[in-house]
């Protein structure tokens, strides 16, 4: 193999400079990984409709004391005048999602179960991010003893049932709304910690991670500013598809009774106190399961474009 002298090597990189220079002059705007994925994600209709849906629902959820109980009614007591007229009223355009049996605006209970929801599910998947992020780059990074004792805690972990295990942790801690976030959040790290091990795996044997090794830089930053980068794609699209699935859980639990309690709107509350009048008042668990169907759905689909977009080796259409 020949090898470019050292006239050579100074030659290619001035013309390299120069490449640079011009295309900096031209205006030419420079490509990022991340300015390709918003390019890429833009073209996906059905991620751009599911991210339009989910920061809807934040803006409504976000906002609602401005104006939900002053529309709708309050979410949490009844008006016990009206409760003789206003009760198990179906959907109509005074109560679009109808009302319950003590005459509470169903739409203004999943206004605010949207909130409860949201928030279990982003500061969930936080904490769960959080520990497999740490989880992970140990494991991968280090191999060895580290690596087999976190796989195999993480093995454990993943082997008894994920809700029963929830429900076991907030039997312990109790029944409150940051003790199913923060059960919810402990025991979702071992998939991640999967997630970002792998990722690690494919770029810590690459030559800059050498490069930057043999110049003497720390574990610390090796990790920090040349390994996490270049895997944190992986886990980005995780965590969003993890946000629904927290709120899928958070929702089981409320159902089992064990979660969010009344008279705190929650949409697993709302599905078990509907239960009872399924054939009589059936809006009382369709107007929230839709609107789990919906987030749900919403925050999968946001990762699956979220995949395709970092994938750096789809091509542009």
């Amino acid at each position: 193999m020949l090898y470019p002298s050292p006239t050579q090597r100074l030659g290619m990189e001035a013309k390299a400079t120069s490449d640079a220079q011009d295309q900096s002059k031209s205006g030419l705007p420079s490509r990022t990984l991340w300015g390709d994925a918003w390019k890429r994600l833009r073209k996906n209709k059905l991620a751009i409709i599911a991210a339009i849906w989910i920061i809807f629902v934040a803006l409504v959820a976000i906002t609602a004391d401005l104006w939900a109980p002053q529309i709708l009614g309050s979410p949490t007591s009844a008006d016990t005048t009206a409760m003789a007229t206003s009760s198990l009223q179906p959907p109509s355009l005074e109560h679009p999602f109808g009302t319950d049996v003590t005459g509470r605006d169903i739409l203004v209970r999943v206004i605010y179960g949207a909130r409860i929801s949201l928030t279990i599910g982003l500061l969930a998947t936080a904490i769960s991010t959080a520990i497999g992020l740490v989880m992970g780059a140990l494991a991968a990074y280090y191999g060895g003893m580290f690596d087999t004792i976190i796989m195999r805690c993480a093995d454990i972990f993943l082997a008894f049932p994920y809700v029963l295990f929830v429900l076991c942790l907030i039997a312990a801690l109790g029944q409150s709304i940051t003790n199913v976030f923060v059960a919810i959040g402990i025991l979702g790290w071992p998939s991640i910690a999967r997630v970002f091990r792998s990722a690690i795996l494919s770029v810590k044997e690459n030559d800059y991670v050498d490069a930057a090794r043999s110049m003497g830089a720390s574990d610390f930053r090796i990790i920090a500013r040349h390994i996490f980068p270049n895997s944190v794609a992986s886990i980005v699209v995780y965590a969003t598809m993890n946000i629904g699935s927290a709120i899928l859980s958070e929702a089981a639990i409320s159902f089992l009774g064990m979660g969010v309690q009344p008279p705190n709107p929650s949409w697993g509350i709302m599905i078990q106190d509907g239960q009872a009048y399924l054939m009589t008042a059936p809006w009382l668990m369709i107007m929230p399961g839709l609107a789990i169907l919906t987030t749900v759905l919403a925050f999968t689909l946001l990762g699956d474009g979220l995949r395709d977009a970092l994938d750096v080796k789809m091509k542009d259409a």
